[in-house]
């Protein structure tokens, strides 16, 4: 028996980076996953299927109101509910390493209608399926960064402060429905996208040796943390934001 047998979880950027772990993880403690992405998560599924569990993908882009709420009825039709929502999905490649001053107005408005409105709309539109069910766990996914105050992506911190200060706005709200609501601060994460790239390497590297636990952080070093705040083990959990990052941000 899993912790999460007969759950539901939506996972938003599942397709790469860090949120096909998530997923997978989800999937391994027993819960069936719905994969949401901007691009497709067929790698994802596949994974989750060859390890013996149960997964859908569609394309969504969270920053669409009317495309969340097409996944939303997709996921809860095709599984029958939807108990955890994991909002994963961010834009993040293209918004580092920008002076604040030099940071367009456009840049700005898409961190945060992907990082801070999506996340919203997401669980606005889960919340009439999570309220009839009585219960519902929604992980936010912030950054170490917001503790840090991490410059030449001023746009990006803000967003991840956002989402650490809606958490817990929502926890305090949505408390009596029987809606727990946390979030994680993944560290500087070793994915493939990043180590394809040519100016990450040396950061990960230089930032491993900051940690009380001096290595690179993996995908996986951020399941755990997911598992627990989506599983009965944290019903008396919300509101809280977990760092996760080997011990770099102490709070």
């Amino acid at each position: 028996m899993g912790k999460l047998d007969g759950k539901v979880a939506i996972v938003t950027g599942a397709a790469s980076g860090i949120g096909p772990a998530y997923a997978q993880g989800l999937a391994a403690a027993g819960a069936k996953i719905m994969v949401a992405d901007v691009e497709p998560g067929d790698d994802t599924v596949r994974a989750i299927k060859a390890a013996g569990g149960e997964a859908q993908s569609r394309i969504c882009d969270v920053s669409d109101e009317a495309q969340i709420a097409a996944l939303i009825r997709d996921t809860e039709k095709a599984f029958g509910g939807v108990h955890i929502l994991v909002n994963n999905a961010a834009v993040f490649a293209r918004f580092v390493h920008v002076p604040l001053d030099q940071i367009s107005a456009a840049d700005w408005e898409r961190a945060f209608a992907v990082n801070v409105r999506g996340s919203y709309l997401c669980v606005t539109a889960a919340l009439p399926i999570m309220r009839r069910q009585g219960y519902g766990k929604v992980i936010n996914i912030a950054s170490g960064t917001v503790f840090k105050g991490v410059p030449m992506m001023l746009h990006y911190v803000a967003t991840k402060g956002a989402v650490i200060a809606m958490t817990r706005s929502m926890a305090t709200e949505l408390g009596k429905d029987g809606i727990r609501v946390n979030a994680i601060a993944p560290g500087l994460t070793s994915t493939e996208y990043l180590k394809g790239r040519n100016d990450i390497p040396g950061v990960l590297d230089n930032m491993a040796k900051t940690r009380a636990i001096a290595r690179q952080e993996d995908p996986q070093d951020l399941v755990g943390a997911c598992v627990f705040l989506a599983s009965p083990d944290s019903d008396f959990v919300t509101g809280q934001t977990l760092v996760v990052d080997g011990g770099q941000v102490l709070h």
